[in-house]
């Protein structure tokens, strides 16, 4: 592709880096009421859970549930408000009403059903399968997905977008490292969002996150073959 010439390609020489993102880049989850933090720590027998909070309430949300020792992320990004005549920085909702909780099968059903303070909490439902009850069961985001996604959105970027494809302009079907910068280790496809060059995160049926600018220098493809194999021992 022309528009990537001076990427690196990894034909002939080093490998480039592990496409799996590593748990400790990951930053504690902390409460804001209490200051209680909970770290992501990977096991067999916990998903990640996407949950709809409404009217808002998915900090209110995220508290509870980081109290009760759960790790819950929520994607922020920083915007621009005038408060009081002043320009200000504040923080908002990338995606608004949608917590993310990594927790067991039991405890998620805890959460939603048998937690009355919790009470405006549902599942965000995936609407690809089909249950035992001929019902859509609650989606789960895999690991790989979910921490690419978090380090993509941690830095709460003021550039962050989430975005339909319809608004990107994708430049090829590669897959893409970002190998320098403020968004290094991220991983997508190169794409122009909004007149710039971005790398944009999937995040299977909740949506797409464009990243702040990209330059190309910062960009390296991943081969296809070498994707294939990485993602067989996730």
């Amino acid at each position: 592709m022309s528009t990537l010439s001076n990427v690196e390609t990894g034909r002939g020489q080093a490998k480039p880096p592990s496409v799996r993102v590593a748990p400790d880049t990951i930053p504690e989850a902390k409460s804001s009421r209490t200051g209680v933090s909970v770290k992501y720590v990977p096991t067999p027998d916990k998903n990640w859970y996407v949950f709809r909070a409404s009217y808002g309430r998915e900090d209110k949300a995220s508290d509870y549930i980081l109290e009760d020792g759960t790790f819950v992320y929520i994607a922020k990004r920083y915007i621009r408000k005038t408060v009081n005549g002043k320009q200000k920085k504040v923080q908002e909702t990338l995606i608004p009403n949608i917590l993310f909780v990594y927790t067991s099968k039991e405890k998620a059903e805890e959460y939603i059903k048998h937690t009355p303070a919790l009470s405006y909490l549902t599942y965000y439902y995936n609407h690809f399968e089909i249950d035992d009850d001929l019902k859509n069961p609650p989606l789960t985001v895999s690991c790989k997905e979910m921490e690419n996604f978090i380090i993509a959105t941690c830095n709460k970027s003021e550039h962050l977008k989430f975005v339909e494809e319809s608004q990107c302009h994708f430049k090829g079907g590669e897959i893409v490292k970002v190998i320098d910068g403020l968004f290094k280790g991220v991983e997508g496809r190169v794409a122009r969002v909004s007149g710039q060059q971005r790398v944009v995160v999937t995040l299977s049926q909740v949506g797409l996150v464009a990243t702040a600018y990209i330059p190309t220098a910062f960009i390296q493809i991943i081969e296809k073959h070498e994707v294939d194999s990485i993602s067989s021992k996730i």
